[in-house]
């Protein structure tokens, strides 16, 4: 065991040192490494510097006290465990450097393999392993890594000088390069830093010493700050570095590299997921400059080492319980593990993931639901291709990443950040992706690569980011210098549009049909268990029956919100909506109305019988009357456009002197309307204070719905909702009118109805205690109490000035999405407690499009709301929100 510094801090862990309960400190690959140890698999000799010793190396740009001595005290024993000495022109250890976060953070940090060779050493290895091509191919390897990763050389540079090596001796492949070519190559790499006035050190201990700097620094790059940025992982800092003994897959065609995932991790289906490359090392593999073979050859090329993969892959599932992504090499046909950790998949392949280890008994349904995010849930909800007859895609890759997605091509991530600030839809299309395009890659829908294999980076990251992808296209070309696409001899250029389906591999020219994704038996199963946990009850915000209908099939139990003004849309009812604001007393009022009722009877009716046996609350009239008339700028053209043909000498008919009339009469009408801020002014429960008829209208005509629907044997909830609620006498006074209407309506078919109100306005949460005395239910209409609350009007907010808001630190979130819980949520709170303190069987929910926010439920849970309603498609992530909060 390592001994700490003299301040007894300790820094460097040996991988029999750590286990996997250390990976805050010890970062996922060393906690990884460590318990691989730990349960008997073969792990090459090495150790882990913590996170801990990050944080302190990026305040100080040193390490710090201690740290380094315990690196090298560390080395001496992987140099006996090893049999082999760091910098010996004999016999010499090399190891790699790589990085390794708490929280997978794939290919976003820096990796150095062959830490130790220079022009020395790497006549030992070529004399020690008798393989001379395979020292000078991990000699320029280490060149080509260590300028690009820690000297900040262009990659790109090094890649030319293998193009025109190759092109000058007629090559296809790396591998076709033997000695003299590579030796030749490590002296034109070397050139290259000399072209940018840097030398290669030859000194090992120096090159592990700035190899270590470099992997600290890649925490800071602009792609890792990027991918955690994306994926909201502020609270992680920094990452651990594993120096590893080497172990060598390029030592020929008995040696290979490769990556394993436990599951399929598109599907979810069990089965091995694995690719490898002969005679390569994991870069190789991982970048897609090579595209791998399938893990299926290697049981007949390399069926030892196989074999052991198979028994080493069914360990590692059986001890984490989960699935997981494995990366392995084997030299000179023995397995190595050098790295695992919990596997990035598809959306629909972690809910079947899920499922199917609680039917295998390894995890409980409690753990299967709170291992599906609700952003996860989501995505399994996304679009698919539609294929019609004569459809005919232009290429086919390999399916990466399930889903679809349309857009411009584009040829670089810069470019796409760019172009997504215009609110572009973009296909980022490229030779292969690197970890530098993960700021494009979140610009973009989706993905399409000439290079690479369904372990790629690009594949990892489309299955973490939830986006579809295709990749491995290799009968395309894609040169992103020129900015062209060429795909069976056309040539594509950015701007053009292009369909990618990650669940077949295929593309297509211009944009493609679209059809929803269904919900898997696997998704219907895990949403049931759900349901079982969840204590808030879900319903929906529908506007129509069809929306009603969608918002049962997905689970909802309820209608929170029904909007009776969309009901007042539509060719004929506008007409009549119009002629009743146009009249000038309550009885001409009401013979309109009278002519509307009949079809908000049927509207109801169609509610009920879709959600029988469950409640519906309807909102009675809420916007304000002049949104239901023509604009004023309309009427005043028609008039001017009939009183220019006065002008002009020719006759009015008596059919353009009445619609001039009509129109004139309609115009004094608007501007009488016409409101400074509609959203505070003549809306909501003052329409039906000071029009009373209207709401009369809409609550027989839903007691009489209810009625028809009774009658026909069906168990019913009809809840009617007075909106805009400020004061406790608004609504003492609405009830007293209305209740006498209800119970009229009703005949004497007896039905349970309840009035409730919106609790959007902030008067009304102070006073809670009062209006809950009129009232059965509260629902808070969180759209207008956040707009009241802050100031803020939203439609004018999220164009001007919310998201430099969130930019500059002044807001964590848009309050419209996510209820403010501090401010917004704390009147809600105060609303509960005091509505209950008069009555304590109040039902509250919550309406506002904020009821289908995971946060928002969370927090709805917390303050003891009843349920939440959400939109229709919204209702399966309520559902599993609802039971993680109860879970947690």
């Amino acid at each position: 065991m390592l001994s700490c510094n003299v301040n007894g801090k300790k820094y460097v862990y040996l991988f029999e040192e750590g286990s996997r309960e250390m990976v805050d400190l010890l970062g996922g690959k060393g906690a990884g490494l460590s318990e691989m140890k730990k349960i008997g698999l073969e792990v090459p000799p090495g150790f882990t510097i913590t996170t801990e010793a990050c944080r302190d190396f990026l305040k100080t740009s040193k390490f710090p006290d201690g740290m380094l001595q315990q690196a090298l005290d560390a080395l001496r024993v992987i140099e006996k465990q090893a049999g082999k000495k760091f910098g010996s022109t004999d016999n010499p250890l090399l190891v790699s450097v790589r990085s390794g976060a708490p929280v997978s953070m794939p290919g976003m940090m820096d990796t150095i393999l062959n830490v130790g060779l220079n022009d020395k050493t790497v006549s030992g290895l070529s004399h020690m392993t008798s393989n001379p091509r395979f020292a000078w191919d991990s000699y320029r390897r280490l060149i080509q890594m260590f300028g690009s990763v820690v000297l900040g050389i262009k990659r790109e540079e090094f890649e030319a000088e293998i193009e025109s090596a190759k092109k000058g001796k007629g090559y296809r492949f790396d591998t076709e390069m033997d000695t003299t070519d590579l030796q030749a190559l490590v002296e034109k790499f070397k050139g290259v830093y000399r072209k940018n006035g840097k030398d290669f050190p030859e000194d090992p201990q120096k090159q592990l010493v700035m190899a270590m700097e470099a992997v600290f620094r890649s925490w800071n790059s602009d792609r890792a700050v990027a991918y955690r940025e994306i994926n909201k992982l502020s609270s992680i800092a920094g990452t651990a570095v594993n120096v590893v003994s080497m172990i060598f897959g390029n030592m020929g065609n008995d040696s290979a590299t490769g990556v394993a995932f436990t599951r399929d991790p598109n599907t979810g289906e069990k089965k091995l997921f694995a690719e490898y490359l002969i005679n390569a090392q994991g870069e190789d593999v991982v970048s897609g400059a090579r595209t791998p073979r399938s893990i299926d050859d290697m049981k007949h090329e390399l069926p030892g080492a196989y074999e052991s993969l198979i028994k080493a892959v069914n360990a590692l599932e059986a001890h984490y319980r989960d699935m997981m992504d494995i990366e392995f090499t084997v030299e000179k046909g023995k397995l190595y593990m050098l790295q695992t950790r919990v596997g990035k998949r598809t959306a629909s392949a972690a809910i079947k993931i899920a499922v199917d280890l609680v039917r295998e008994g390894l995890i409980k349904k409690e753990e299967a639901i709170m291992r599906i995010t609700p952003e996860t849930l989501s995505i399994t909800l996304y679009p698919q291709v539609r294929k019609t007859h004569g459809m005919t895609p232009v290429g086919k890759g390999l399916a990466a990443s399930p889903g679809a997605a349309v857009g411009s091509i584009v040829f670089s991530s810069q470019r796409a950040i760019d172009l997504a600030k215009e609110k572009k839809r973009l296909i980022l299309v490229r030779p292969e992706t690197t970890a530098d395009d993960v700021r494009g890659m979140a610009a973009s829908r989706g993905f399409l690569t000439q290079k690479g294999g369904m372990t790629s980076h690009a594949a990892v990251v489309a299955r973490s980011m939830g986006k579809p992808a295709v990749v491995g296209a290799e009968a395309i070309s894609v040169d992103p210098i020129k900015g062209s696409l060429t795909i069976n001899g056309k040539v594509y250029r950015e701007g053009d549009i292009l369909t990618i389906d990650g669940t077949s591999g295929e593309f297509y020219e211009g944009e493609v049909p679209m059809e929803s994704s269904q919900a898997s038996k696997e998704t219907e199963l895990l949403l049931s268990w759900a349901d079982e946990f969840r204590k808030l009850g879900i319903r929906a915000n529908a506007n129509t029956p069809e929306e009603a209908i969608l918002a049962r099939k997905n689970g909802a139990r309820g209608i929170g919100l029904a909007r009776t003004e969309r009901m007042f849309l539509g060719s004929e009812r506008i007409r009549i909506v119009r002629a009743m604001i146009m009249s000038e007393t309550p009885q001409q009022r009401r013979t309109q109305l009278e002519k509307l009722k009949p079809m908000q009877v049927n509207d109801f009716v169609e509610f009920f019988r879709t959600m029988e046996g469950f409640p519906v609350i309807i909102r009675l009239l809420d916007p304000p009357l002049h949104e239901f008339l023509p604009d004023k700028e309309e009427i005043i053209t028609q008039i001017h456009g009939i009183e220019k043909t006065e002008a002009s000498g020719k006759k009015l008919s008596s059919a353009e002197e009445e619609k001039r009339t009509e129109l004139q009469k309609l115009l004094t009408v608007v501007r009488d309307m016409q409101e400074f801020n509609p959203m505070l002014g003549f809306r909501g429960c003052r329409v039906g204070i000071v029009y009373p008829e209207i709401y009369e209208m809409q609550v027989r005509a839903i007691i009489e719905a209810a009625v028809r629907v009774k009658e026909e044997g069906k168990e019913i909830f009809p809840e009617i909702m007075i909106p805009l609620i400020g004061h406790t006498n608004e609504l003492r006074v609405l009830r007293e009118r209305l209740e006498p209407v209800a119970r009229e309506a009703m005949g004497k078919t007896e039905v349970k109805y309840e009035f409730g109100t919106m609790i959007e306005i902030p008067r009304a949460c102070i006073t809670a205690d009062g209006v809950a005395r009129y009232a059965d239910f509260f629902s808070f209409g969180t759209n207008d109490l956040t707009q009241m609350t802050f100031g803020y009007s939203r439609d004018d907010a999220e164009g001007k000035f919310l998201a430099s808001y969130i930019e500059n630190g002044i807001l964590t979130e848009d309050p419209f999405s996510s209820v403010d819980q501090e401010g917004v949520g704390e009147l809600m709170k105060m609303a509960v407690e005091k509505g209950r303190s008069t009555r304590k069987d109040l039902s509250v929910g919550i309406c506002g499009e904020q009821g289908g926010d995971p946060e928002t439920i969370k927090f709805c849970h917390r303050i003891g709301l009843d349920y939440v309603s959400a939109s229709p498609f919204r209702i399966p992530v309520a559902r599993l929100s609802a039971a993680q909060a109860a879970l947690e």
